[in-house]
């Protein structure tokens, strides 16, 4: 712990009742950043008062989640923006102290079991009857309806815990294994829907000016890994009133996946005793605005 004359009397200050004073204070302890961490945790142990150790509780969250932010841009800033550590950035908002590992040793055990059925023969539907086989019945990832009462359906080291995900997280997961394995595949932005899109291999989203659909062999459901053709695509568009125009077909950065994904799980938090995480989770998204 961090001792000192004005972190003690900040934190002697932390109990009162007057608001303005109470942000005041707030703001001080917060420029000290994470270090004063173990300062918070003491008071809250010794604390009493279940409204002291509430307004540490969200003192200790917006230090964790101020150093998020700053790991989001660097993130967003990087040459390589990698899906997997973006999703695992992600996590770190409701499990900021998450040991990754566990999660990293899991991913290169499916990554190593699909390369091992693959060889350069496969067709890309071969291919992604692999992946689907792998994901979902070997590994028993199972897709569960997008009801945004569970956030923990939406975060990668609670779904490879608990083997159960959303189409955004499960489609996530298959698109990293794409990612890993060099399988032509994205996501793509269909309206209210996680759909993974299998590209001809010549195919390049900056240089090609045709319609991308003219590209794609085929399309997975992110959710459970069911291949679909394009008129099961063309009716949906025609279901929604939508024309499939070229901006939904086309692939999505892994910055446009991370901020569907924070968008995504902010719609988990409306009810007014958590409203500040949906603004929070909003706001990380914002940064990844192209």
């Amino acid at each position: 712990m961090i001792e000192t004359k004005e972190i003690n009397a900040l934190l002697t200050l932390i109990d009162d009742p007057d608001e303005e004073v109470f942000h005041t204070v707030s703001s001080k302890i917060i420029d000290f950043g994470k270090g004063i961490i173990p300062n918070l945790e003491n008071l809250w142990e010794n604390s009493a008062s279940e409204d002291v150790q509430e307004r540490i509780e969200l003192l200790i969250h917006r230090l964790h989640y101020t150093d998020l932010t700053n790991d989001f841009i660097e993130w967003r800033d990087s040459a390589d923006h990698d899906l997997l550590f973006g999703a695992l950035l992600v996590a770190k908002f409701q499990y900021p102290d998450l040991n990754t590992t566990p999660v990293l040793q899991e991913i290169e055990k499916i990554r190593r079991n699909v390369w091992l059925e693959l060889n350069n023969y496969l067709t890309p539907l071969e291919q992604a009857n692999v992946l689907g086989s792998i994901i979902f019945n070997y590994y028993r990832l199972k897709g569960v309806e997008t009801t945004y009462k569970n956030p923990d359906e939406f975060y990668i080291n609670k779904v490879i815990e608990t083997k159960n995900g959303t189409a955004a997280i499960n489609g996530i997961i298959y698109q990293i294994m794409c990612n890993l394995l060099d399988i032509k595949a994205s996501i793509i932005n269909i309206p209210n829907q996680t759909i993974i899109a299998f590209y001809a291999s010549d195919y390049d989203a900056v240089t090609y000016k045709g319609h991308p659909q003219e590209k794609i062999l085929f399309y997975v459901e992110g959710l459970n890994g069911q291949a679909y053709g394009h008129l099961e695509i063309e009716n949906y568009f025609k279901k929604i009133d939508i024309k499939p125009a070229a901006k939904f077909l086309k692939p999505l950065s892994n910055k446009q996946i991370i901020k569907m994904l924070l968008e995504e799980i902010s719609q988990c938090f409306k009810l007014e005793s958590n409203l500040y995480k949906q603004q929070e989770l909003l706001a990380l998204a914002d940064l990844l605005n192209d």
